[in-house]
């Protein structure tokens, strides 16, 4: 069960090591773009590619959906990245059901364990398995598997890296059940103190706010980049307004004004914001309506000199 392209892989690793995949549960197709044409899920896609039997219940809970389900007698149900399974559906196979969460529980439970753990300026994170219960994200853990997080980490580069070290675990977790020797662990018998959540992000979260110290406005935007990003409005001396994405920035210790948001720029290849204790130079931008580009390319491009802001 799983939706985006994170679950893919775990359900390849599946498919190409002759798992018996007796079927595949993903959302419903949803409009999109300006046409509203049918998008189809990143997992469905490959179950058809595959000539998986697939299932796309819009209602959990149905009847029809459940008994069909049934039918499948699968022996242990995997979830990547799907959405929160009634008991009736999570209790139905003989072995569980099992999901892999992006995140080394019990720390960064919720929607977005990537992006958080980067913003919190994590030195690591990893990928957990553990068997579904009432609550989120809250079950006993079957295995984890941890990851370094690198100094100038996106949210981007580390799910990738998730999502391929997360596949193996789905493997070794299967294998594990499959053969009785699996053994698990209540989350509430680890060290639970000072606990963060990951909760979905918003478009307040996004803000950026350059009164704060460069290494938590590097994370931030290193935490949101490439989706949603982070962003900021780029301000003329008249007052003219002009909205910004950042998706890469790096430390420089160069202080270039006692005022936050004040900007230096040599029109060519550096562009540098003041922080409340140095300066970040700012590597990949997007401005509203163009495509995402380096420094360089969108410096000869837009016009701005040492007298506009960042705010």
């Amino acid at each position: 069960m799983g939706t985006p392209e994170f679950a893919v892989s775990s359900l390849d690793m599946l498919v190409r090591n002759e798992y018996d995949v007796v079927g595949v549960i993903t959302a419903p197709d949803k409009p999109a773009g300006r046409g509203k044409k049918l998008n189809e899920s990143a997992v469905k896609k490959y179950a058809i590619k595959n000539n998986l039997f697939l299932l796309q219940p819009t209602n959990l809970k149905d009847p029809e959906f459940q008994s069909e389900l049934k039918a499948l007698n699968a022996d242990l149900q995997i979830v990547v990245a799907f959405r929160m399974l009634p008991e009736s559906v999570w209790n139905m196979p003989e072995y569980g059901t099992f999901n892999l969460h992006a995140s080394l529980l019990p720390q960064y439970r919720g929607a977005a364990p990537i992006n958080w753990a980067i913003i919190n300026g994590e030195k690591e994170t990893g990928v957990t398995t553990f068997f579904l219960n009432h609550q989120i994200d809250t079950g006993s853990i079957i295995l984890q598997e941890k990851i370094a997080i690198e100094t100038n980490e996106t949210a981007g580069s580390l799910h990738d890296k998730l999502q391929i070290l997360g596949a193996e675990l789905i493997k070794k977790t299967v294998d594990l059940i499959s053969e009785g020797k699996h053994q698990t662990i209540k989350q509430d018998k680890l060290n639970q103190d000072a606990l963060k959540a990951a909760p979905k992000l918003f478009k307040t979260d996004c803000l950026i706010d350059w009164s704060k110290p460069a290494i938590s406005i590097h994370n931030h935007i290193h935490g949101l980049s490439p989706y949603p990003a982070a962003f900021s409005e780029l301000t003329s001396p008249d007052g003219t307004k002009y909205p910004l994405k950042i998706f890469k920035v790096q430390f420089d210790e160069l202080k270039i004004s006692t005022k936050t948001g004040s900007i230096i720029t040599n029109q060519k290849n550096h562009l540098k914001v003041q922080t409340a204790n140095g300066s970040l130079s700012l590597l990949e931008v997007q401005l509203a309506g163009k495509r995402k580009m380096n420094i360089e390319d969108f410096l000869r491009g837009f016009r701005l000199n040492n007298d506009w802001m960042l705010a």
